[in-house]
């Protein structure tokens, strides 16, 4: 299946790419699919005519949906909000009249009930059998009999896919009608074809995109995938104050980036200072994404952080860093996070934290080992060393929120990527364990993962709080 560099990176809004935008998503992909049904079918079939809705929420999307702001999600898709194309103040207005009215007044349907307090329901048994993030979405006519039934699984970076879907997911894609040039479905054929080609990672990635887009859009929309992720840094930086919800922990990105100004000011800063640079650029990316606000799926919004903060860091603190790389580091870095989502997985509710900020230290570590130089082997030594040393990491959001551990771990990550970037430029790309193994190490560990593990909160940092 061909992924695309703006399937792995996706505006949107925060906390959570699975637990916000996807089922906001999923809500506006129902309302589509009755748009459908009625142009067909309401005319000749009355009784089939849409009058109410209902949701219920499955797995990790019950036990901390409501940190995540996925009942608050539901709502926006709902009214027929896009995640990429959210007006905030404005649906904040749209939510109010909904609590209020309970109906809705979706674009070529009947009005439909729904009562976000009962219509919404937090389901706490077992998971749906095809992933944790699962969803059942409901129309029901006047005599409360279904007209439409629809389950969507929330799997992680904002995708969103049906049960059907996910059971006969589309077969790897190949060469043949779409013309694909390059058509690696694993790291060993991404480096057989660097080998024969000549080309870049990168280079294979852009001509795969050249044939669904121009050239002149691809790069204008690399463009506003790293203006979107530079403008949340920004953001981050400049704001302070307290995270929403009940941790209460305060934002500290701009403290420490004042502090930093303050001593490059004296000159007189330690060797490591790099790092907090580094830090407090994903800090601000992962403070950003847990208020809410505007974010770039990298490839989740838990682990949103990484990506930018190392792209960010090569063109502030590398010497000779050309801006016109930036396109460059993210067809790399979509490259191997395409990899590890068509092999295993990106979802923290299906592979815990490696999934996710494993699985953006590996693609950071190998967008930046690029423009640093290095050849595909290197590269894909970069991507494999990140990786490697996430494997078994656990998501256990506190609270149910994407703040602690989520924030520093972001840091963290990014500074693992820079490290393993800069061993692989050491070195001549020969190393022990290949980049595929290690993602089926990663796929392996997230299956036998314990489920109090992956994103449900009830299990390690999640449960082992300060007493107060």
């Amino acid at each position: 299946m061909f992924l695309s560099v703006f399937d792995v990176f996706k505006i949107g809004i925060g906390p959570s790419s699975s637990h916000t935008m996807g089922p906001m998503s999923a809500a506006v992909r129902f309302l589509d699919m009755l748009r459908a049904q009625a142009d067909v079918a309401a005319a000749a079939i009355p009784a089939a005519v849409p009058a109410a809705i209902k949701v219920r929420l499955h797995g990790s999307l019950a036990f901390t949906g409501k940190g995540h702001a996925t009942d608050r999600a539901v709502l926006l898709g709902l009214l027929d909000y896009r995640p990429d194309s959210l007006d905030v103040d404005e649906a904040e207005g749209r939510i109010a009249e909904l609590v209020q009215t309970r109906r809705l007044h979706p674009a070529g349907l009947p009005a439909l009930d729904f009562d976000p307090d009962n219509d919404l329901i937090f389901d706490f048994g077992p998971p749906l059998p095809g992933h944790a993030n699962g969803m059942t979405f409901q129309a029901l006519d006047k005599a409360g009999r279904v007209v439409l039934s629809e389950i969507f699984y929330s799997i992680g970076g904002g995708f969103v896919v049906t049960a059907a879907e996910r059971e006969s997911p589309p077969a790897a894609f190949e060469t043949g009608a779409a013309g694909w040039p390059y058509p690696f479905h694993n790291a060993a054929a991404m480096l057989r074809m660097a080998r024969e080609s000549g080309a870049s990672i990168a280079g294979m990635k852009r001509a795969n995109e050249l044939v669904v887009r121009s050239a002149a859009e691809v790069e204008e929309k690399l463009d506003a995938v790293w203006a979107a992720m530079n403008g949340c840094i920004e953001r981050g930086l400049s704001l302070d104050g307290q995270l929403p919800g009940s941790l209460k922990v305060k934002r500290r990105a701009k403290a420490i980036h004042q502090q930093l100004l303050r001593e490059r000011g004296a000159n007189s800063s330690l060797p490591h200072v790099a790092s907090d640079w580094l830090s407090i650029y994903a800090m601000a990316v992962n403070e950003e994404n847990a208020a809410g606000g505007k974010v770039v799926t990298a490839p989740t919004n838990g682990a949103a952080g990484v990506v930018p903060a190392v792209l960010r860091y090569y063109l502030d603190h590398c010497a000779g860093a050309e801006p016109a790389k930036v396109g460059d580091f993210l067809l790399t870095a979509a490259a191997i996070g395409g990899l590890i989502k068509h092999n295993a997985s990106i979802s923290g509710a299906e592979a815990g934290c490696q999934g996710e900020v494993g699985s953006a230290a590996a693609m950071a570590a190998a967008g930046l080992c690029a423009v640093l130089g290095g050849t595909p082997e290197q590269v894909e030594n970069a991507a494999e060393i990140a990786l490697e040393h996430h494997l078994g990491m656990t998501c256990d959001p506190v609270g149910g929120l994407v703040q602690v551990p989520c924030i520093e771990r972001n840091a963290i990550g990014a500074t693992k990527a820079v490290a393993a970037a800069s061993l692989a430029l050491r070195g001549d790309g020969q190393h022990f364990m290949p980049l595929d193994n290690c993602i089926q190490a990663m796929r392996q560990t997230g299956e036998e993962m314990s489920t109090k593990f992956k994103e449900t909160s009830l299990g390690g940092l999640a449960v082992n709080l300060p007493e107060c």
